[in-house]
């Protein structure tokens, strides 16, 4: 796996863990990640130990991305941010923060923030199925 998917995937820890806990529906997203990303079993084993404690965005090597990699890391920050079937306000603040930090400008980021929430609230459904 690249250094910047492994990148995106601790992000995408670090959104989990901004309401104090990762829940199983969290947890299945970026399981799913690290598959479609095609990891080794060390990079597998590397992102469930990182996931087992409470992580920020001060956590996570963002210098890696690119500007297309930051991008998709803060609409697929949105994804496992409404996982649990809805977004909390910590969750909302973590991408936020997350936003500023991947540099994206802020009408931008507001664009991509509201199109992963219409994404993420249209396949709700499917994690509900998944339960």
């Amino acid at each position: 796996m690249h250094e910047q998917n492994l990148a995106i995937i601790k992000g995408l820890v670090s959104v989990a863990w901004a309401d104090g806990k990762v829940a199983a529906e969290e947890m299945s997203i970026i399981e799913g990640l690290l598959q479609a990303y095609a990891a080794t079993p060390s990079e597998v084993h590397e992102i469930r130990i990182f996931a087992r404690q409470p992580r920020t965005i001060d956590d996570v090597p963002l210098t890696d991305l690119s500007a297309t990699d930051r991008r998709m890391l803060l609409h697929q920050a949105v994804l496992v941010s409404y996982a649990d079937g809805e977004q909390c306000d910590a969750e909302r603040k973590v991408l936020d923060e997350l936003a500023a930090r991947l540099r994206i400008p802020v009408q931008e980021a507001h664009a991509i923030l509201e199109s992963g929430a219409r994404h993420a609230q249209s396949m709700l459904h499917l994690l509900s199925q998944q339960q």
